[in-house]
């Protein structure tokens, strides 16, 4: 590390990220405080300083993951549903493209923290409360796109994209995770099943590409 965090947001910020990415490359078991402090080339103590203990570390990584993923995701800034269903699929399949490949330390980091949730229910309000914003944003969407059941079609949309991510980052298709135009492919017979509507297709290699 060139220089050390000077403010305590900014050491906060840098312990939460080397926690994802101590996650993402050595599983829960290899996240301790000291080994946080060594790579992000603190001081022994730094990271206890920052998070008193296990717990307080996990809940500080759940709430970067929340803010990092949400910036990947960036829901927000989707084309409008009245712009057109095919902008959106480009979109959303490039948005998920990114996820598979440019992010794929966090999605990894994202699975290890589910799994440890599921053990330790005070981190689950935590690890829930990060999610609903992920889903508020897409349960809007999908009303906007005119579900007649935005709350299921939403929980689909949720399902197929976290069986993609866990098949293609940790599964057996991590070799070969599938391309923008796969991807966009699958998002329009999802939405064209829940909408009885047909997107254009996109099939030309490099309809779109990642940013």
């Amino acid at each position: 590390m060139s220089e050390r965090p000077t403010t305590p947001a900014a050491r906060a910020g840098l312990v939460a990220d080397t926690a994802l990415a101590l996650l993402a490359e050595r599983g829960m078991r290899g996240l301790t405080h000291r080994a946080v402090d060594d790579a992000a080339g603190l001081p022994q103590g730094s990271t206890s300083n920052v998070a008193r203990t296990r717990q307080a570390l996990l809940e500080l990584a759940v709430r970067r993951l929340a803010d990092r993923e949400e910036r990947v995701l960036a829901l927000q800034d989707l084309p409008a549903p009245r712009e057109g269903t095919d902008a959106l699929l480009d979109a959303l399949a490039l948005t998920v493209h990114r996820a598979l490949t440019q992010n794929r330390d966090l999605t990894l980091a994202r699975y290890e923290l589910a799994l440890e949730a599921t053990r330790r229910p005070e981190l689950r309000a935590h690890f829930d409360t990060a999610g609903a914003r992920f889903r508020t944003h897409l349960t809007a969407l999908v009303t906007a796109l005119g579900s007649p059941s935005p709350d299921r079609h939403a929980l689909t949309l949720i399902a197929w994209a976290d069986g993609l991510l866990l098949s293609c980052v940790a599964g057996s298709y991590h070799a070969e995770p599938p391309t923008i135009p796969d991807i966009r492919a699958d998002l329009g017979e999802i939405i064209e099943g829940m909408l009885g509507t047909q997107p254009a297709p996109r099939n030309a290699p490099g309809s779109a590409t990642p940013s």
